[in-house]
């Protein structure tokens, strides 16, 4: 192992030794099963089944395995989901065991909600979905479970429910991601020419939609795409399943395999979620985030999934492994290769074979797949009309999407923790060129998205400039994507203008050219420095350092008052549904989770 991995995975250890001892007590304690349950509470559980599947329920040593899913038929990604319940059903029927669907949870597309009031509710959704696959897993009736989502919010939100039943085996099923359509570099640069008032809605809708076209996940290196990797990662995905279109015949193969694998982990009764999630795989997932310029997302999420398991991870963990850990994939908006493409240069079985050999990855750790992460440098393929893995790709395909360690893209895993004297956040820059990794330049002070296309339009913006959006962190208005902005921020930049973004929120999976300091800590609404901004205040970023510095006079900072947050109660499209968690949303940098205290109550 790379001396720096195990020293940030040995400190993870530590930090977390008393509350993974107390998340690993609970697991030892949990229900013995639906062996445990009364005459009546087997009944309820069983009434819709069949008669054979109420006879094989009925034998408390057999496998009933509980689905929960995230279909609905609006979200590509999960519209071929629908389909998945029976098809599982019978192939468990098959090898004498049974599934039921458990639950569902929401799915919302954030795609859909960009730039609208919905995508307040996005982040909180996740903690909704933790809380639906609680739920769906409560009933206590399942030996193992089997989780169909794939999508931002969901696949984090899946994970954190489901570790609270990590006494049982879990596996994720994915469904995979639609061909390849218009290139993403081509639907950017007309997403650029819309906001300069080249083109009309007619010529942007119709880039978009052969841009976004069928069933399947979005083919850019978002954060749908990332959770995939990092779930292979984890070793809860089968090696090599996550990026194969659905409706295909190597599809069907695996997730007939992935049901069968999670009957025989269930029978032998040795690898539950608890034993696969640990720090080990954590750190695993963290390396795989850098390698590949994944989504920054993720620098949340996986703070918040960490919780669930009792494991304490820190954004100073991510920085650490960044520094060692070197940027092998160019995938968009890092390069222009879609995930289609990076998949035929060598995917995921060339990354891992990559990673492993330069001792980035912890390899002894227990998957779904069995022991040793090995198994993940393989691929699967139909022979003959059957399921087999064979050895991956020895060489790169194509050196302008995967590079080896020896020829990285960067150095580094891309990926900064800022700090200044305005806070601190993460920024990434695998998909900044290097000419834009310092901007110094007076700010421009916003509390709304919208105000600040306003002032894009009104050509307010047309110089050097730091746009600073305030007021988007969990706690004030859910912490939405600001994706909207990208299209205007890249035309600015494209001017020739020195510009950059400042803010408590989140941009999103499909960052892009323009250095972007989010996820800013403490945030405005909760008594942060960006609440004490004000117009043409002089803002010196510095990506390669991670210095977010405020050029003020300290005396003159010391005496600013700051903006009160002039919305506690966000009102319409259901958000005053979500004002609780907002109250009780933790930091970006502790998982901006609702659940933070009475998670470290319950570790105690």
């Amino acid at each position: 192992m790379h001396p720096q991995v195990e020293a940030v995975t040995a400190a993870l250890r530590e930090r977390s030794k008393a509350s993974r001892a107390a998340y690993l007590a609970q697991m030892q304690e949990a229900p013995e099963g639906r062996r445990g349950l009364s005459c009546g509470n087997l009944a309820h559980g069983m009434a819709a089944c069949s008669p054979q599947d109420k006879d094989r329920i009925r034998m408390m040593d057999e496998v009933n395995i509980g689905l929960v899913t995230a279909y609905n038929d609006m979200l590509s990604a999960h519209q071929p989901y629908e389909s998945y319940p029976a098809q599982i059903r019978q192939i468990l029927r098959s090898i004498g065991a049974t599934g039921q669907v458990a639950g569902g949870v929401p799915a919302m597309c954030d795609g859909v909600t960009q730039g609208e009031p919905g995508m307040e509710l996005s982040l909180a959704s996740r903690d909704v979905i933790a809380m639906g696959t609680a739920i769906a897993l409560s009933h206590n009736m399942f030996n193992g479970a089997m989780c169909l989502g794939i999508c931002d919010k969901i696949v984090p939100g899946m994970l954190m429910g489901a570790l609270r039943f990590g006494h049982l085996p879990v596996m994720f099923v994915p469904a995979g991601p639609m061909p390849s359509g218009l290139p993403n570099s081509e639907k950017a640069r007309v997403r650029e020419l819309f906001a300069e008032g080249k083109v009309g809605r007619e010529e942007l809708l119709a880039a978009e939609s052969a841009s976004y076209h069928s069933a399947g996940t979005c083919t850019f290196y978002g954060t749908a795409n990332t959770n995939q990797m990092l779930l292979e990662a984890m070793g809860l995905q089968l090696p090599g399943a996550s990026f194969v279109h659905p409706g295909t015949p190597l599809r069907d193969a695996l997730t007939q395999h992935a049901a069968e694998q999670l009957v025989r982990l269930a029978r032998a009764g040795e690898v539950r979620l608890a034993d696969i999630l640990d720090e080990r795989a954590l750190i695993n997932a963290l390396v795989m985030l850098l390698a590949t310029g994944g989504s920054t997302n993720l620098t949340i999420h996986l703070v918040a999934i960490g919780q669930a398991a009792g494991l304490q991870v820190r954004w100073e963990d991510m920085a650490k492994l960044s520094e060692v850990v070197p940027t092998l994939a160019h995938i968009y908006p890092s390069g222009k290769a879609d995930i289609n493409q990076f998949q035929a240069a060598g995917g995921t079985a060339w990354l891992f074979r990559q990673l492993l050999e330069g001792g980035l990855l912890h390899e002894q750790v227990h998957t779904v797949a069995g022991f040793g992460l090995a198994r993940y440098c393989q691929e699967p393929v139909l022979l003959e009309g059957k399921l087999h893995w064979r050895d991956g790709a020895a060489d790169s395909l194509d050196d302008s999407i995967l590079r080896p360690l020896a020829l990285p893209f960067l150095p580094d895993g891309g990926l900064r923790l800022l700090e200044g004297n305005l806070g601190r956040g993460v920024l990434k820059v695998s998909a900044v060129a290097q000419e834009h990794w310092q901007v110094s330049a007076p700010c421009r002070v916003f509390d709304d998205q919208n105000d600040f296309v306003a002032a894009f339009k009104a050509g307010e913006l047309d110089c050097d400039c730091v746009a600073v959006l305030r007021f988007q962190g969990p706690r004030a208005n859910g912490m939405p994507e600001l994706h909207k902005l990208l299209p205007y921020l890249g035309v600015l930049q494209d001017r020739g203008y020195k510009v950059a973004l400042v803010t408590d929120g989140r941009m999103s999976g499909a960052s892009g050219k323009v250095p972007a300091a989010i996820h800013i800590c403490p945030e405005a609404a909760d008594g942060g420095a960006l609440a004490r901004l004000r117009d043409g205040d002089l803002i010196q970023l510095d990506a390669g350092r991670g210095d977010l510095q405020l050029v003020i006079d300290e005396h003159e900072w010391q005496n600013r008052v700051a903006v009160p947050h002039q919305q506690p109660v966000r009102r319409g499209w259901g958000r005053e549904l979500f004002a609780f968690m907002r109250a009780e949303a933790s930091p970006a940098e502790q998982g901006g989770s609702v659940f933070t205290a009475s998670l470290q109550q319950a570790d105690q």
